[in-house]
């Protein structure tokens, strides 16, 4: 596997990131050791997770995916060999301080976040939802100080506007703080805009590395919707109706379909491979249920895109 150097860190990570989004939720712990065992066989060494995850799930709090992830290191006795990424930000508790990104509660969040995950540091810290309330000084001197206390390696930032980004790099430098050295956005070769009008040009001026996620589009760009057919019976099944089922998305699919069909490759390998042939992409995220998934989505690393099939997929999908 070659590995990808993260933005201006001195961390090298597999272009393919596994995301735990799925760890206590559509996959029980069992499902979940067998895909990180698998990943890890297959040379892969960056997880990412969040403190929220699986807290969408019914019956869950929230902190399912670390707790499992945490597990499976302690049995496997890997961290040293992994690199791991979390965020804090999201809600956890029906408290006004349960969330957000005050020193308060970053602070809390992170022992919560070190104890299931049964780690002394975290390699990649990320604020995963922006929150204008809370002073950018006050967020991000808070994480100066865990990485100068050793508990955080780098930061990062997941879904930042692009002016909100730029102004928390400056207040980085203006102070002296560490700086955002990662963006977690939401990227794919339907929903696009979002990042390529602004954040793509920030991202590459300033060296940050990019983790997309929802690669697939949440499921949409692997294949199983298909016009005319009865949805899959999953839990993001309906969401996906609502915001992809259009002929924008279908057009995309059928370029996908096409693109697939020259290079022998399933539609979710072409999803991914057109990420990683995309300028300034260091490691888009994929979350799998099974290691026959895992392997599947894996194989879009083996998987080359001639200047042909970039073009069609990307007239699919421009906005």
């Amino acid at each position: 596997m070659h590995y990808r150097k993260l933005g201006r860190t001195g961390l090298k990570v597999a272009p393919i990131c596994l995301g735990g989004n799925v760890f206590g939720w559509t996959a029980d712990e069992p499902t979940s050791f067998q895909v990180l065992d698998a990943y890890v066989e297959a040379g892969g060494n960056f997880i990412d997770t969040a403190n929220t995850y699986s807290r969408f799930a019914p019956g869950n709090k929230g902190g399912e995916s670390e707790t499992i992830l945490g597990r499976w290191m302690q049995a496997r006795g890997n961290r040293d060999q992994l690199i791991i990424a979390t965020k804090v930000g999201g809600q956890m508790g029906a408290g006004p301080n349960e969330s957000g990104t005050s020193r308060h509660h970053i602070m809390a969040a992170v022992e919560a976040s070190l104890r299931r995950l049964q780690t002394d540091f975290i390699d990649l810290y990320q604020i995963h939802y922006d929150s204008p309330e809370t002073p950018l000084e006050e967020t991000l001197r808070a994480l100066d100080d865990l990485v100068s206390q050793g508990k955080v390696r780098y930061i990062g930032a997941s879904n930042y506007l692009a002016w909100r980004l730029t102004k928390a790099l400056w207040v980085s430098d203006k102070h002296g703080y560490v700086r955002f050295e990662t963006l977690q956005p939401l990227y794919n070769l339907i929903d696009r805009e979002g990042f390529e009008r602004e954040l793509l040009p920030l991202c590459l001026d300033q060296q940050l590395g990019v983790i997309p996620y929802s690669s697939l589009a949440s499921g949409f760009l692997s294949g199983k919707y298909r016009r005319g057919q009865d949805l899959p019976s999953t839990p993001r099944a309906a969401g996906i109706q609502r915001r992809y089922l259009h002929d924008r998305g279908f057009a995309v699919l059928d370029a996908v379909d096409a693109v697939a069909q020259m290079t022998g490759a399933t539609p979710a390998q072409v999803a991914i491979a057109w990420l990683l042939h995309r300028p300034g992409i260091t490691a888009p995220i994929v979350s799998a249920t099974s290691t026959e998934q895992l392997r599947e989505l894996l194989g879009a690393l083996d998987v080359t895109l001639d200047e042909t099939a970039m073009q069609r997929l990307d007239a699919a999908g421009k906005v």
